[in-house]
């Protein structure tokens, strides 16, 4: 069974950090390509970052440009995605995402091309 599990999520102050994981079980990622979404109370989902295959190409949201660094490591089956400087509006439920592609390029966004889903973890930044 293709199973994803996000960690990694919690309470921090404006400024802090934190790094999400998202897990692959009963697949490996290697021929995926994986998308962090999240969705704030009141909004409909977005698409925060993707990461090809090999990890050769990343894309991010304007929004998180130059704050947030999607990695994965294959070798562990897992794709992480680094928050820093984080502010009150990056509170959400944050999701990953993965769909069968050897792409070597992604488009941040795009829901309904994941077929395979976590079930989500949350990030609340809050003074």
């Amino acid at each position: 069974q293709r199973q994803l599990v996000e960690s990694g999520g919690g309470l921090v102050k404006p400024g802090g950090s934190l790094r999400l994981s998202c897990a692959a079980s009963g697949f490996t990622l290697d021929y995926s390509t994986i998308g962090w979404f999240r969705q704030a109370p009141g909004k409909e989902r977005e698409g925060v970052s993707c990461i090809t295959k090999s990890g050769g190409r990343t894309n991010y949201a304007d929004s998180v440009k130059g704050r947030f660094t999607i990695s994965r490591d294959n070798t562990k089956n897992t794709v992480y995605l680094q928050m820093n400087s984080l502010k009150p509006e990056d509170t959400a439920v944050y999701y990953c995402a993965a769909r069968n592609s050897l792409a070597s390029f992604c488009t941040v966004g795009g829901e309904e091309r994941f077929a395979t889903w976590g079930q989500g973890t949350q990030v609340t930044v809050s003074s």
